[in-house]
């Protein structure tokens, strides 16, 4: 039938299509930079040598790319000896070939439209291929890989297409690895307080860790009615209202300072955790916010403050017991939409896993999610803060500071975590031992209170590229609110 309507409608059977190019492109490119090298550096930040089409082209590129990076001048001349002296580009030499390029070159000013055309059909290119791949697989499925599976690897290879411009994980070169380690340290030196990684807005955190950096899973945990929620939209909503955009070479926007945020509240819902982040910021406690009981003073502090979060970047995802699968996915959309700096996760014990056989063994299904969470950190190359509860073998301990051992249902939190933050207040467990009024221990009791109220420390138990340690911070438990405490050197002096 298929066969009849073509005859009729007298149709060709498709020929074989050439993926798409313009070597023309490519040839006036390479010519404005082998006659004026400052071409190089219309194109450098966003063309590489795999963008392309033509082999030879790709090389001359690459070694003139290596040529102008080490001060040196790209010329026929200079280029001809590194390449293949036999190879023949139709009836020229490859020699001949360069110097024709450099006759025929355009001027300057068009080479990044040339390398835009260049880098576009390279991508279509890439699209072409992880298209094809979509359809084989498809009909040749393996019997244990699920349609699901397939999605999530196409999404995931499409969003580095979309991000970067290509599709490939592979290798990267130990010299290219060295360059970006040099650049983020020059952005350290450069960015206020000299911080590598995104800054959480509190001083003393920021020094023991550096900010937080990009690719790393950081797990912060605490008993319940420590504060690590506190501490979380603490640290998010400070990132959030830093936000600063930079416009880049390519057109896109980067975070020159703060950051846009991915929350995902898995037990509370958006109006609560907002309800939080107003409370924070007013110092109008969230129960009075929620019964009602504010003063007119009050609601336009509230006004006031709802107008201002408005304009930060803040998304909230409310779905309970989100899998790992649909978390990725979500990430992955909202860096492509809106941009996306830090991700915060309340909290990992939430979350299901993705396969049938994780889900039967809870154990496993921790480790999957764990693992998921970490590769999604390096995918976008953002911090993810992932909370955490602790088990109750805390409480049976005389001191109830928490461990690495406490960190509850799989070792593969602690494993896979670049860094683990533990929140412990001890007003917390000291106002539930009240002894009886008028007693010597009621005295030491009150003093033990007076030295612990409104305090907390935050234990880094585990980080990978900084010291372990503990950081000092005031709590205002009526607002949920964490601050830093005044240094000795900034306190009035003290007269024994």
């Amino acid at each position: 039938m298929a066969e009849a309507a073509v005859k009729l409608a007298g149709a060709e059977p498709p020929l074989y299509r050439e993926a798409p190019n313009n070597i023309e492109a490519e040839q006036a490119l390479l010519g404005a930079i082998l006659v004026n090298n400052d071409a190089y550096y219309r194109v450098s930040d966003f063309l590489k040598p795999s963008h392309f089409f033509e082999p030879l082209h790709r090389r001359v590129y690459e070694i003139a790319q290596d040529f102008i990076r080490m001060g040196k001048v790209a010329t026929p001349i200079t280029l001809k000896t590194f390449l293949p002296a036999d190879e023949k580009v139709g009836d020229m030499t490859v020699a001949q070939y360069l110097v024709r390029l450099a006759a025929e070159a355009v001027t300057v000013i068009n080479a990044a439209d040339y390398g835009r055309a260049i880098y576009d059909l390279a991508t279509r290119r890439a699209l072409i291929t992880v298209g094809e791949d979509m359809v084989n697989i498809a009909y040749d499925a393996p019997v244990d890989m699920a349609p699901s599976e397939q999605i999530e690897d196409a999404e995931r290879r499409l969003f580095e297409l979309a991000e970067t411009g290509r599709y490939d994980g592979g290798f990267e070169s130990f010299t290219d690895a060295v360059k970006t380690a040099v650049d983020m340290a020059n952005a350290a030196y450069m960015r206020d307080g000299h911080l590598s990684g995104v800054a959480t807005g509190f001083r003393d955190l920021d020094r023991r860790m550096g900010g937080l950096q990009p690719s790393d899973l950081i797990v912060l945990a605490g008993r319940p009615g420590m504060g690590k929620t506190s501490l979380a939209t603490n640290i998010a909503f400070n990132v959030a209202q830093a936000y600063r955009p930079a416009q880049q070479a390519d057109g896109s926007f980067k975070a020159a300072d703060g950051g846009v945020i991915g929350f995902f509240s898995l037990e509370m819902s958006s109006e609560q955790l907002a309800t939080r982040i107003i409370s924070e910021q007013t110092e109008i406690p969230s129960s009075k916010i929620r019964r009602g009981e504010i003063s007119e003073a009050d609601f336009a502090k509230l006004v006031a403050c709802s107008q201002t979060m408005q304009k930060i970047p803040l998304y909230i995802d409310q779905t309970g017991g989100i899998s790992i699968a649909q978390l990725t996915a979500r990430a992955r959309r909202l860096k492509r939409q809106r941009g996306l700096d830090v991700i915060v996760i309340d909290y990992i014990q939430l979350m299901t896993g993705s396969s049938r056989r994780a889900s039967e063994n809870r154990v496993q299904e921790i480790t999957e999610i764990t693992t998921g969470l970490k590769a999604l950190a390096k995918e976008l190359a953002v911090p993810v803060i992932a909370l955490s509860q602790l088990s109750r073998q805390v409480e049976s301990r005389e001191d109830k500071r928490p461990q690495l051992s406490d960190l509850r249902e799989s070792g593969s939190i602690e494993q896979d975590a670049d860094v683990v933050m533990f929140v412990y207040r001890e007003e917390y467990y000291l106002q539930n031992k009240e002894p009886k009024p008028g007693t010597d221990e009621h005295l030491k009791w009150e003093g033990d209170m007076n030295d612990a109220r409104g305090k907390a420390e935050v234990i880094i138990a585990k980080q990978r590229h900084g010291p372990t340690g503990s950081v000092s911070m005031g709590f205002q438990g009526e607002y949920t609110r964490f601050f830093d405490l005044a240094e000795d050197s900034h306190l009035p002096d003290r007269f024994e």
